[in-house]
């Protein structure tokens, strides 16, 4: 027999578990986590900044794809992947941050799928996740010594380098995923919580009472 045990904190660490993996999922395929400096279609880049005619915008490029605006596309910006295969993303930091934060999405999905079935079980293997918080900050610290590739430079300028944003800024992608980051910490927190409170002493007398629907705060 099925019991459906909801208690707040277990269906708030559902919900973080949720959130958590879409955050970083966003932020892995998006091309926003450096906005390069301002250019034109048809810039050239010179120590005095990016020079030419017509109206300026700022490129961005993500760990895999990139934005950018080219002179016969009506249109206007062009985004999609610039590395076609996995050896082709511009350094190999960013090759291993995609892997652990593949890993770790991969990781968030199955616990925020898992996290469903909880309300019918009382524990389904353990429900900790702090090994994927140390996947995420592994690859976000790998990430910025990544800025001195050659594809980062074309972007940020020459004086790009390991730990050195040049003339390039953050983008939205890599803040969203250190929010994701910090979130799937405090669900760390939470599952253990949420693990407690499915096996209660309460929980097994609702159990016991033969309540299929068992609803505590």
């Amino acid at each position: 027999m099925c019991h459906v045990i909801v208690t707040c904190r277990s269906m708030l660490w559902t919900l973080l578990s949720i959130v958590a993996a879409f955050s970083e999922l966003i932020a892995f395929m998006s091309t926003d986590w450096l906005v390069g400096f301002p250019r034109t279609p048809d810039a050239v880049f010179s120590p005095q900044g990016a020079t030419a005619a017509g109206e300026a915008y700022r490129p961005t490029l993500g760990i895999y794809g990139r934005c950018i605006r080219l002179p016969h596309l009506r249109r206007g910006v062009l985004c999609g992947p610039y590395a076609v295969h996995f050896g082709e993303i511009a350094s190999g930091f960013w090759q291993a941050t995609s892997i652990f934060l593949a890993a770790a999405i991969l990781l968030l999905s199955a616990v925020a799928f898992i996290s469903v079935f909880t309300m019918c079980f009382q524990s389904i293997m353990k429900k900790s996740i702090f090994n994927v918080c140390l996947f995420l900050i592994l690859g976000l610290m790998l990430y910025p010594a990544g800025w001195g590739s050659d594809k980062v430079q074309g972007y940020c300028g020459p004086d790009a380098s390991a730990y050195q944003l040049g003339l390039c800024s953050m983008g939205w992608a890599f803040y969203t995923a250190l929010g994701g980051t910090v979130l799937t910490f405090v669900c760390a927190v939470f599952s253990a919580q949420a693990e407690i409170a499915t096996s209660s002493d309460k929980v097994q007398e609702e159990i016991e009472e033969g309540k299929s629907l068992i609803c505590l705060l």
